[in-house]
């Protein structure tokens, strides 16, 4: 929409409100219209549709700051106006750029645009703003898109990995579905393409952009597809060696063997039983960590005595310190 067209259209009447109208009223009154002609509740009503973009051009000016007051002081030069040719024709743009060309000499932009800021300051060329239709000077003649809606989720942990359709409210207050994917993480932002708010000029709508927290799990961690666990292991399993089962995501359990002289943070690798997600399907690393008894009763405590009486005289932090020393 031309600025031209600022003359003619009073869009506080569209929007059924007053000039000194707060933003915050002026909010409530055009959701109050969209929800009574939008074209969701008035599925084949030309009529409604044709409202509904009226009040959405009226509203995307008139909530702007700027724009607002560029169509106040248009508008303040008299309803109905036109600019005037040289020869008293009455004319649009048209006429203005010509009567800056006349005379042998280019139109100087800043010079045609300086009209709009007689008697108190307009928009400039520079400022980008002449409307938001597919015949204004913002889009460079093309229509505008809506603007997105952005929604939030929180899901448990084993629902992201496993991927749910779920149920979510619209600032409307009407649900609306989102299928979350298998392995979907934590932080992740899903668009639904022209979910979101109207174009006010019949362009392509917004789209709801839905950011989506999951929850932590009190066993498993993600690292990328991978799935991460600690396992506590004893000081005998880990020296002399044995055979352990460790759960799973899906809650099955499977069995690892550590080999005998195992440290603590070996990790040890089960394929294929990580996030399972378009992208592919990671594994289950398991993180050994052995496990000091905090209780020692008398017989274990002597056992241990004798064992440390018998076991190697091999210091393991020798080789640390040297390496320290330079």
């Amino acid at each position: 929409m031309a600025s031209q067209d600022w003359f003619d259209k009073d869009f506080y009447k569209t929007l059924g409100v007053s000039k000194d109208i707060t933003d915050a009223e002026l909010k409530k009154a055009y959701r109050k219209l969209a929800r009574k002609y939008h074209p969701d509740s008035n599925q084949g009503d030309a009529k409604a549709e044709a409202k509904f973009k009226e009040i959405s051009e009226a509203y995307s000016v008139l909530s702007d700051a700027e724009q607002r007051r560029e169509y106040d002081e248009i508008r303040a030069m008299g309803s109905g106006a036109r600019f005037t040719a040289p020869g008293g024709s009455a004319g649009g743009f048209e006429d203005v750029f010509n009567r800056f060309g006349q005379g042998g000499r280019q139109a100087d932009f800043d010079e045609i645009f300086s009209m709009f800021n007689q008697g108190g300051g307009g928009g400039s060329f520079g400022s980008g703003r002449f409307g938001q239709t597919s015949g204004g000077y913002r889009g460079f003649g093309g229509p505008q898109k809506g603007a997105d809606v952005t929604a939030r989720t929180t899901i448990d942990f084993i629902t992201a990995a496993q991927g749910e359709t779920i149920t979510l409210q619209a600032e409307d207050g009407k649900p609306f579905k989102v299928k979350l994917p298998a392995g979907v993480a934590d932080g992740q932002k899903i668009r639904l393409r022209g979910r979101g708010r109207p174009s006010p000029d019949g362009g392509e709508s917004g789209d709801i952009v839905v950011q989506v927290t999951v929850r932590q799990h009190p066993v498993f961690s993600r690292d990328g597809l991978n799935l991460r666990l600690t396992v506590p292991v004893t000081f005998t399993e880990a020296t002399l060696g044995a055979t352990i089962e460790v759960p799973t995501l899906g809650g099955d359990t499977v069995k690892l063997r550590v080999a005998p002289g195992t440290p603590s943070g070996r990790v040890l690798r089960v394929k294929g039983r990580g996030i399972t997600s378009s992208k592919g399907t990671g594994d289950l690393l398991a993180e050994l960590q052995v496990a000091v008894p905090a209780h020692l009763d008398d017989v274990a405590r002597e056992a241990l005595l004798a064992f440390q009486a018998a076991e190697p005289k091999e210091n393991p932090r020798g080789e640390m310190m040297a390496k320290a020393r330079g």
